[in-house]
This record gives structure tokens, C-alpha cells and sequence, in this order.
């Protein structure tokens, strides 16, 4: 399993730019995300887990992998609309995942040249493919590409560890963007806390501790 790299430089900057962060740093350690470096792959298995339970998402890609074998746009090609359904698939997500196949086999969109576009390029080359938005796109800067400045303020996990970690009881777009330009250029080293934090039962003890590493 590969995770987001980042070391002591992006935690120290992020621990010299803001007091929050240097006491969710001090307390949570090097937080580490799993990261899945073939883009398409990674994208068929988001587009897996939109809106069902990680349980059920995990069932849906083990029954995709005993069809298709290794994921990718030309094994994914090679399967029929109803059996891709078999998998546990809605019909919608079907649509999905053969329509970015199709896209990649007949290059209108070229997956590995996505390592080269900036950020940007990267989301309006994907939401371009039917049934994928800025977050699914953004969720691929992070978890694919690992680009290191991205922050979602579509992500309700990452406003609720904001919200925790600044005791806010809510989170306007103009304080997300103040956020974002404090932590700026390590915003996806951040989230990857503010994750941590927002999935915690116990995430009040790690704001209160009297004593930070």
C-alpha cells in the first residue's frame, strides 16, 4: 500500500503558520492516507463509493476486481453494461465508469498526461467526464496525483475537522479561503488532519491536552 508523501519541511511550515496546527501536529503525529497512483483505477473506485458505505463500496470493487481482473480502462471495456451491474453497480454508475473508459480508449482523455497539468487543468479535464465533480476531481489531486496545496471546501469532512479544531460552530467560505491562504502550500497536509481529527470520538482530548510534543 502506497500513502501521501510528506515529511518534517510541510509539518514544520504548517506548525510555524498556525497555533491550531501545531498543537493537532504535536498531538496526532504523521497522519497517514492510503493514495492509489493509477488515476483511472483510482476513479472508477471513487465513483464506486459516491453516496453507499465503505462496507458496500469494498464489496462492489472485490466483485469488479474477480471480473475484470486488473482494473483499467481496456478490462473495463471488455465487460458488458449488465455485468458491470452484477458487480452491485447502480445503472447510473455503470454509465459512469464505461463513459470514462470510452474516454480514455478513444483519447479524449489521456490519464497519464494528468501528472503533468497544474491543479486546475487536472479538475476541468475530469468533471468533463459525466458523473464526475470538482470534488471527486479534487479528491484525485489528493489521493492519486498527491498534489500537496489542495483544499476542499466541498468536503464535509474536512469543514467539520476546521469546525472542531477552531471551535466554530460554522464555517463560511471566506474564512475557508482565509484558512486556505494561511496554510497555503501544504493545504492537502492540513486536510489530512482535519480528516483525522473529524473522524475522532475522543477529537476534544486532542485540543485540551496541556502539554504539546
Amino acid at each position: 500500500m502506497e500513502i501521501f508523501m510528506y515529511g518534517e519541511t510541510e509539518k514544520n511550515h504548517l506548525r510555524f503558520s498556525d497555533e491550531t496546527m501545531n498543537r493537532l501536529i504535536g498531538s496526532l503525529g504523521h497522519v497517514e492516507r492510503a493514495v492509489e497512483p493509477d488515476i483511472f483505477k483510482a476513479l472508477v473506485s471513487s465513483i464506486i463509493s459516491q453516496q453507499i458505505s465503505t462496507k458496500a463500496a469494498e464489496t462492489v470493487k472485490e466483485r469488479l476486481s474477480q471480473k475484470a481482473g486488473e482494473i483499467s480502462a481496456e478490462s473495463i471495456s471488455g465487460l458488458s453494461f449488465d455485468e458491470l451491474r452484477s458487480c452491485g453497480l447502480s445503472g447510473r454508475k455503470t454509465e459512469y465508469i464505461l463513459g470514462a473508459a470510452r474516454a480514455s480508449i478513444e483519447r479524449k482523455i489521456d490519464f497519464n498526461a494528468l501528472h503533468s497539468m497544474e491543479d486546475q487543468e487536472v479538475i476541468d479535464t475530469l468533471v468533463s467526464l459525466k458523473g464526475v465533480g470538482v470534488w471527486t476531481a479534487e479528491m484525485m489531486l489528493i489521493f492519486s496525483l498527491q498534489r500537496p496545496n489542495v483544499f476542499s471546501y466541498l468536503d464535509l469532512g474536512i469543514r467539520r475537522g476546521i469546525m472542531r479544531a477552531y471551535g466554530l460552530k460554522e464555517l463560511s467560505k471566506t474564512d475557508f479561503e482565509l484558512l486556505r491562504s494561511k496554510l497555503t502550500p501544504y493545504c492537502t497536509v492540513a486536510s489530512l488532519y482535519f480528516w483525522k481529527l473529524a473522524g475522532m470520538d475522543n477529537w476534544e482530548s486532542v485540543l485540551y491536552q496541556e502539554e504539546w510534543i
